[in-house]
């Protein structure tokens, strides 16, 4: 697997015309499962991209 760059969350928001609220959102759709202690994928949050 290709080793991405996953310091440039701002850059990727403003290249996406995306909102940090927008983020928020996403993030609320896959974090419930994980509230039991368990950590969420980076591959999950990359894929909103």
């Amino acid at each position: 697997m290709e080793k991405k760059d996953i310091n440039r969350l701002k850059v990727v928001l403003v290249e996406k015309k995306r909102t940090g609220r927008w983020l928020a959102e996403q993030l609320e759709k896959i974090l419930p499962p994980c509230l039991n202690g368990v950590q969420t994928l980076l591959s999950q949050v990359l894929k909103l991209y």
